[in-house]
């Protein structure tokens, strides 16, 4: 296993491992292909029924899912790609809605350097709606992710290029999406964010910003980049999860955000190195992957539908 107490991080954050059974192996993970979404801008995407149940609906097609999978596990989330906003700020985007236990509250995932439609983020996704959430994963990077042929040597040039300005925009600008979606069926709800490696530095970033207005928790998967100084302002509760062999994301980096930041707790697993989490290679990966999965899932319940 990966955590440990003896480690003076885990002091004020004890966690208890258990078993659940909303979550389907990894092997079962659908591989979606989304529709394209024509939706009309006067009418809301995101409907709720007015029964009992709450059930989510959508005015789009049905995400389809490989012939290999069982309807039931297909039934459970709808996907639908759509662009947010107009003309060069116009944002691509997936969202990814849950349909049988739908909790009317939103998530905005913020991807990795390889992009909103690289298939560990989308499985990812598919993992958090399928809690119950309404999760929405927009194009950091406007077509134009970071990709594994790239030769290592250009990845500077390429981060130099996504504009930190240009980039809270446009997570500012998916988030009111989202929240102005669900206050036109007469929700009114704050969103969590979670990001992972370059999405896991902004998280940190658009808290900060956000002074309290668009959401209510966060998680950071060994977000890269991260200025902790800013980590005074914000006023949310905040998960930080990495492993201690992950250059990209130092623990002592972590270690000052939650120094300046009492709203936020530390989950460090040993031996794990850089995207063990949404990116696990090995079995002992997997079950710290399963284990970070699970507190990220109890950290959002808590901050988000505990409190509500």
């Amino acid at each position: 296993m990966g955590l440990s107490s003896a480690c003076p991080v885990f002091s004020a954050w004890l966690v208890y491992k258990q078993h659940y059974l909303w979550r389907p192996p990894v092997s079962s993970v659908p591989q979606l292909h989304f529709p394209r979404c024509k939706f009309d801008p006067g009418r809301p995407l995101i409907s709720f029924s007015k029964g009992i149940t709450n059930k989510f609906e959508v005015f789009c097609s049905q995400v389809e899912a490989k012939e290999s999978l069982s309807d039931e596990a297909c039934e459970l989330v709808n996907g639908t790609e759509l662009t947010i906003g107009e003309g060069d700020e116009s944002i691509s985007a997936n969202l990814f809605q849950a349909v049988k236990n739908n909790n009317s509250t939103g998530i905005l995932l913020l991807s990795d350097i390889y992009g909103f439609e690289d298939s560990s983020t989308k499985d990812f996704a598919y993992r958090v709606a399928c809690n119950g959430y309404n999760v929405l994963v927009p194009d950091l990077f406007h077509g134009d992710p970071w990709t594994k042929d790239r030769p290592m040597s250009h990845i500077e040039q390429w981060i130099a290029k996504q504009n930190r300005q240009r980039v809270a925009k446009d997570i500012f600008a998916s988030a009111k999406w989202m929240m102005n979606e669900f206050a036109a069926v007469g929700i009114s709800k704050k969103l969590g964010v979670i990001g992972f490696c370059f999405g896991g530095g902004q998280v940190v970033d658009i808290l900060s910003q956000d002074e309290d207005t668009c959401f209510g928790a966060g998680v950071s998967f060994y977000g890269t980049r991260i200025e902790s100084s800013v980590a005074s302002n914000i006023k949310v509760p905040l998960l930080l999860i990495a492993g201690d062999s992950d250059p990209l994301s130092p623990i002592n980096v972590l270690e000052d955000i939650q120094k300046r930041n009492k709203e936020s707790k530390m989950v460090v697993f040993r031996a794990r190195g850089h995207g063990f989490a949404h990116r696990p290679q090995t079995p002992e990966e997997d079950e710290d992957a399963e284990e970070a999965f699970e507190i990220m899932r109890n950290w959002l319940h808590d901050g988000l539908l505990v409190k509500d």
